[in-house]
């Protein structure tokens, strides 16, 4: 079984505005950032969100992964549904943030940390639970294609969300050239 210490995924959040000129003297505003997690000492510099999604699910795939080593595959399935559970809410919710953000940096940087810290807290208590406690099989069951089908349907509107957003910071971004 994993140590305590290997059961607990911690991430640092920094932002950092550069606001510029380009060369044709119009104002310019670029994020970028740093992840690390805390307990690995991992770090990883981004200009994308999505980028700082990946350091995350990388860092709690990891830890699912030694979490299940010694499971059936019927307790491993189990554990990853609901590991797959944080990556849902984090699709309804990451847009919304990452909007947020752009409006009040401060505060959406904030909101941001306090969501992700969370939602990392939560899914480490469930992989607690399942570790102490034996998954009663007969109870479990598979994602149904309704479950498969709701999540397809979320990542598309995800998507859709993801790129509605990049043409209006397009439309933006060429106001301000």
């Amino acid at each position: 079984m994993a140590s305590k210490k290997d059961e607990t995924a911690s991430f640092v959040l920094r932002f950092t505005q550069k606001v510029f000129q380009n060369d044709q003297g119009d104002q310019q505003v670029q994020w970028r950032g740093n992840i690390r997690h805390v307990q690995g000492g991992d770090e990883k510099r981004f200009s994308e969100f999505e980028e700082v999604v990946k350091f995350i699910q990388a860092k709690l795939a990891d830890l699912t992964i030694i979490a299940m080593e010694d499971k059936s595959p019927e307790e491993q399935k189990g554990i990853l549904a609901k590991s797959f559970d944080l990556w849902k809410r984090m699709a309804v919710a990451g847009p919304k943030m990452v909007m947020e953000t752009l409006k009040d940096p401060k505060a959406g940087v904030e909101h941001i940390q306090e969501q992700v810290s969370q939602a990392v807290q939560e899914q480490v208590g469930q992989v607690e639970d399942l570790i102490s406690n034996r998954i009663d099989t007969d109870a479990w069951k598979p994602a149904t294609k309704a479950d498969l089908k709701t999540l397809m349907q979320s990542i598309a509107q995800l998507s859709q969300e993801v790129a509605a957003l990049n043409g209006k910071l397009d439309k933006i971004s060429n106001k301000t050239k």
